[in-house]
C-alpha cells in the first residue's frame, strides 16, 4: 500500500511539474481550443455549441488574428513609414481589415465561434520586431511582411471560398477575396517601385 502511494505522489508530482512548465497559451490557440470543446453535433442550436465545422471555425479564428495583425501593423506603419505610398497602403489596411475584423465578428458570434482577443504570439513577435525598425528598413521589412501576409491569406481565403461548409463563411470568404487580392497587388506595386 505505501508502495502505491509513493508512486501515485510521483506521478501527481510530475504532472503538477509538467502542468506548471506549460507555456501559457495564446489568444488563438485559446479560442481554437474553446471552439473543439463546443458541441459540433447536428443539434447546435439546441444544445449552444458550435454551429460549424470544426474546419469552418479553424478559418474564422485564424482569420481574425491574420486581420488583427494586419490592422496593428498598419497602424505602427502609419506612423513609422518613410515611403508616402507605405502610409497609403498602411492607412488601406487599417480601414479594410478593421471594417472585414467587424464582419467576421457579427458572424462568428451568430455562429457561436470563439474569437482570439489579440494576435498570436507570433504575430505579436512579427508587431514588436518591425516597431524596433524605422525609415528605409521599416519600408522595406513592412512591405516584405504585407507581401508575404497577403499571399497567405490569399491562399486561406480561396480554400475557405472553395471548402467551407458553412454557406455564410463561404460567402465571407469569397466576398472577402477580392479585397485581398487587390492588396496584394498593391503591395506588390509598391515593392517593385523601392527597388
Amino acid at each position: 500500500m505505501k508502495r502505491l502511494s509513493l508512486i501515485m505522489m510521483v506521478v501527481f508530482t510530475a504532472f503538477a511539474f509538467q502542468a506548471c512548465q506549460n507555456k501559457a497559451k495564446d489568444s488563438t490557440d485559446s479560442a481554437d481550443s474553446a471552439n473543439m470543446t463546443k458541441d459540433t453535433s447536428t443539434n447546435a442550436a439546441a444544445t449552444g455549441g458550435i454551429a460549424v465545422d470544426e474546419n469552418d471555425a479553424k478559418f474564422v479564428t485564424t482569420a481574425a488574428n491574420d486581420g488583427m495583425t494586419e490592422v496593428t501593423l498598419g497602424k505602427v506603419a502609419e506612423q513609422k513609414a518613410a515611403n508616402s505610398r507605405v502610409k497609403g497602403f498602411a492607412d488601406m489596411m487599417v480601414t479594410d481589415h478593421t471594417k472585414a475584423g467587424e464582419a467576421l465578428a457579427a458572424l462568428a458570434k451568430t455562429k457561436n465561434i470563439t474569437l482570439p482577443a489579440a494576435p498570436n504570439a507570433d504575430s505579436q513577435k512579427a508587431i514588436d520586431d518591425l516597431s524596433k525598425k524605422s525609415g528605409k528598413d521599416f519600408d522595406k521589412a513592412y512591405v516584405d511582411a504585407m507581401v508575404d501576409g497577403h499571399e497567405k491569406a490569399v491562399k486561406l481565403f480561396t480554400d475557405a471560398s472553395e471548402n467551407c461548409k458553412d454557406a455564410d463563411l463561404k460567402a465571407f470568404a469569397t466576398n472577402t477575396l477580392p479585397t485581398l487580392k487587390m492588396h496584394l497587388d498593391s503591395i506588390k506595386a509598391i515593392k517593385a517601385s523601392m527597388k
